[in-house]
């Protein structure tokens, strides 16, 4: 696969933090993702299906066959399914950039926290192309780590989450990839684009957004990444720990963390 290593690792707590993610950002990242009854949908990369449930309840009379390269996050994602009793899901192992399918064999795309991990994602966007019927539709949803900032200031809570950013791009990948998604399904060759700024704002009047997306999502993920960071020598490990500190201070009730993910929608010319 012409992609990047997963810096996020595939650790139990990793899916741990997917699923608590997608719970805590239902509502603003899928009220408006729901494919009509009958309709063929490719989800590419699945990884361990927390999207892919939301996905197929929201759209339940929708046939989806999701796809991923890891035969691990395709075991964890048709037990997921299974346990929520979910019966319009497909699972099939496949590479994004090569995809096994004949064209047009999709009404519409879905593609959810993939494009950062991959090295070149126009690439991946323009051989999904063909797959899409025309008319059909592509949904492209990403977060950019560069649009996180909070109160209290945190100058080492900053170089941590540049740190993610900088471990990201020598895998191969791009955490600030939710600012470029118009070009890239544009030079990619999709019509109509359009993308909207989902904006995650927290504050303690929000406690299940304090718990389940300041603390378990955002800064569990820079978390994850601490052996690689001082292996590196990146920061100090009292740096780092300052760090993670004060990503937990805006959780406290004087806190306040905001962060953008960003939504996108393009469509095959008839």
């Amino acid at each position: 696969m012409n992609g990047a290593d997963y810096v996020h690792g595939y650790s139990d707590r990793e899916a741990e933090r997917l699923s608590d993610q997608a719970r805590t950002l239902t509502s603003l990242l899928h009220y408006d993702t729901r494919y009509p009854a009958g309709s063929r949908v490719l989800e590419a990369g699945c990884g361990t299906g927390a999207q892919t449930v939301i996905l197929s309840k929201n759209s339940p009379g929708a046939e989806i066959i999701s796809v991923d390269i890891s035969p691990g996050s395709l075991r964890n994602a048709a037990a997921r399914v299974r346990t929520e009793g979910i019966t319009n899901v497909t699972f099939q192992a496949g590479d994004l950039f090569s995809l096994p399918f004949a064209p047009g064999s999709f009404d519409h795309i879905f593609v959810c926290f993939v494009l950062e991990h991959l090295a070149n994602p126009e690439q991946a966007l323009r051989g999904l192309r063909p797959l899409l019927k025309p008319g059909g539709t592509i949904t492209v949803i990403e977060g950019d780590h560069g649009s996180a900032y909070f109160h209290p200031e945190s100058a080492a809570a900053d170089t941590a989450i540049r740190c993610l950013v900088d471990l990201q791009r020598e895998a191969g990948g791009n955490a600030l990839v939710g600012r470029e998604l118009f070009p890239l399904l544009v030079q990619a060759g999709y019509a109509g684009v359009q993308v909207s700024p989902c904006v995650v704002y927290v504050d303690a009047s929000l406690p299940a957004l304090v718990e389940g997306f300041t603390r378990r999502t955002f800064t569990a993920m820079v978390e994850g990444v601490r052996n690689a960071v001082l292996e590196r020598g990146m920061m100090t490990e009292s740096e780092w720990e300052q760090g993670i500190a004060d990503l937990h201070r805006t959780c406290e009730p004087d806190g306040v963390f905001c962060y953008t993910f960003f939504k996108a929608t393009g469509t095959v010319l008839p």
